[in-house]
């Protein structure tokens, strides 16, 4: 079956920028790293070093990354929402799928939408490609790894030493030698988190050595692209959630022996909502044209042209309302600010509640605030890090990244560099012409356009007919897929799993009573004696109901 085509595994982490040590040189402080499984695999493929997220927070990211569209075009800009994209809008694995590959996901399913059960033919901890009932089948195989989060720096000792359990002690950062950014006072508490996000990411670079070495075991890895990726920055003040390089620039590691040369590197920016149709194109599918995403390489390993801009946004972060537009290309970064009457650092509920970051910098401004109170200058936060905890923002931003990696020295203002401004200013203004910006429709107008009478639409359920001992089946709701399946409806499934338990509210199990569906495709051969159940899906609505076959009672 397909032979041919390659495998695919995506191997994906959470909230990291690219310190990994391959990365040394390229991005700041990733000397700092201990990464040997990914740098082994960089040394086999390709490393992207200028590879930057839609958004520099998750969901919006990975809905980017799933169909390949600028979430401001489908509406999934928002952190977090339930849209509904236009009706041509797919998740990848759904072309995939109806093209013969076996589907699975691991962990996480967090697109701003429910995730129909037609998307993936296995979901949760237990989805592996060794779970193919044909060895021959190609494979999509997504793993999607938690340790790095945001929430697991922060954790408490008992959780992050079982976290890093597998470091030996020469592995372990120390907070005397963490290297800290200009952008954050350099106190004991930036020192130690910088340490444990260090450590983090190097127990998440033994669960790729891991996948890696099942690959090995199985002699697939001759025959498979691998794609290691990372939705947004890390989870510190001014990274996560913030359209800066810290918050958008991301590792991008792809291996693919025979078609790509080890040793390579790809110095041009990049996108990650391109890892859709890159994936598309050397599973030797069609990028269908409503996308926004393009092939990275095509199928023979060949590099397309890249991007002359990338494009990135932020919008509502939980309850912290804000709309940033921003554009780069190979050496700056253009930033505009929507709303300069609003801080950068608004309340945000759960990083405000959880992060030692957030609160250390909260609590040293308040400290300058009681200098001034008794007639001291405030001398506990630079004038860049202070300039993030006023109470507005300039309306637009100008980084130069070469000379200022860490975006300290705006040079908006700066009339040496008006022609680059005005060339930035002028690129967004052509990207709002080329796409729709949902984001800047006032999130309630946006909501009755979608559910007018406050509720999800349901869609409509499949209609079968029955000819020459076959099963045809069509829906009349625009947009919907079908799904088909031989398990007759179960009760609902418990999900009790640790990982369920701690994330549950993120992942969204495509289907709850654990019935895996397939994709219609075509006629279906009527089999005397076994009943089918029919089911159709449209992103944003409701899965429609149950239409059971049962070819006993057609006689």
């Amino acid at each position: 079956m397909m032979t041919n085509r390659p495998n695919i595994l995506w191997i994906s982490t959470h909230d990291i920028n690219p310190h990994l040590s391959c990365y040394a040189g390229i991005y700041p402080h990733a000397e700092y790293a201990h990464t040997p499984n990914l740098d082994q695999l960089a040394a086999e493929g390709v490393r992207y070093d200028n590879a930057v997220a839609t958004t520099p927070v998750c969901g919006p990211s990975r809905s980017a990354i799933i169909t390949g569209m600028y979430p401001t075009a489908i509406g999934t800009m928002h952190m977090r929402t339930k849209a509904l994209p236009p009706p041509e809008v797919r998740p990848i694995p759904e072309y995939l799928r109806a093209a013969g590959y076996y589907c699975t996901n691991s962990a996480f399913t967090d697109y701003q939408f429910h995730t129909p059960a037609t998307v993936f033919d296995d979901f949760g901890p237990q989805a592996h490609w060794r779970n193919r009932s044909d060895p021959d089948q190609p494979f999509f195989a997504m793993f999607h790894g938690m340790v790095t989060h945001e929430s697991q720096i922060y954790t408490d000792d008992e959780r992050f030493e079982a976290n890093t359990s597998r470091l030996k002690p020469e592995e372990r950062h120390e907070p005397d030698a963490a290297p800290v950014p200009p952008n954050y006072p350099d106190t004991a508490v930036f020192r130690t988190a910088i340490a444990r996000y260090n450590d983090l990411i190097t127990a998440m670079d033994y669960w790729v050595g891991d996948i890696l070495q099942q690959l090995e075991e199985d002699g697939l890895a001759e025959n498979t692209l691998v794609i290691f990726w990372a939705d947004h920055g890390r989870g510190f003040p001014r990274e996560k959630r913030w359209p800066y390089e810290c918050g958008l620039r991301v590792p991008l590691i792809v291996r693919w022996p025979g078609k790509i040369a080890p040793e390579t590197v790809q110095t041009d920016h990049t996108c990650t909502m391109d890892l859709a149709a890159t994936t598309l194109a050397t599973a030797g599918l069609p990028v269908p044209a409503y996308m926004n995403a393009q092939p990275l390489f095509d199928a023979q390993g060949s590099f397309a042209q890249p991007r002359q801009f990338v494009f990135s946004h932020r919008d509502r972060m939980g309850e912290t309302e804000d709309t940033v537009r921003t554009v780069r290309d190979g050496r700056f970064r253009y930033m505009r600010n929507y709303h300069p009457d609003r801080p950068y650092m608004q309340h945000q509920h759960y990083a405000d509640q959880t992060t030692t970051t957030w609160k250390e910098l909260r609590q040293l401004r308040f400290q300058e605030a009681g200098q001034l109170n008794l007639g001291f200058a405030p001398s506990l936060l630079t004038p860049a890090q202070r300039q993030f905890m006023n109470s507005t923002k300039p309306e637009e931003e100008l980084y130069d990244l070469q000379a200022d990696p860490h975006e300290t020295n705006n040079l908006a203002a700066d009339p040496t560099y008006a022609a680059d401004l005005q060339r930035l200013r002028d690129a967004l203004a052509q990207w709002h012409a080329d796409f729709p910006d949902l984001g800047l429709i006032p999130e309630n107008d946006l909501l009755q356009q979608w559910r007018p009478d406050g509720r999800f639409s349901q869609t409509a359920p499949p209609e079968l007919k029955i000819a020459a001992g076959k099963v045809t089946a069509s829906c009349p709701t625009e947009g919907a897929v079908i799904g088909w399946t031989a398990v007759p409806p179960q009760p609902q499934a418990a999900e009790d799993s640790e990982f369920l338990k701690n994330f549950g509210n993120a992942v969204g199990n495509p289907e709850g009573d654990g019935r895996s569906w397939q994709i219609y495709t075509g006629p279906i051969a009527v089999e005397n004696g076994r009943n089918l159940y029919f089911r159709a899906h449209r992103i944003g609505y409701l899965p429609s109901k149950d239409v059971a076959l049962q070819p006993e009672t057609l006689r």
